[in-house]
């Protein structure tokens, strides 16, 4: 007999503030600041006291300015 199939459903991955300002490099008032600007992911409430941001839109952030800087040195 064979299991039965199951779907599976990949849930987006939870970035905590360390984990986000160790992939930007950016302290957590910038951070902050460039959220409330629009200029970077808004976090996601988790919890009544917590936060956390979208792993991929935080990746997205990191690649929109790489593409950016080089962009710029090549012009």
């Amino acid at each position: 007999m064979h299991a039965p199939a199951t779907t599976t459903h990949h849930l987006p991955a939870l970035l905590r503030l360390p984990e986000v300002r160790k992939l930007t490099g950016l302290g957590t008032t910038q951070i902050y600041r460039l959220a409330r600007r629009g200029e970077f992911p808004q976090p996601v409430k988790i919890t009544e006291r917590s936060s956390a941001w979208i792993e991929s839109e935080v990746r997205g952030w990191i690649d929109t300015r790489i593409r950016a800087s080089r962009d710029t040195r090549a012009a």
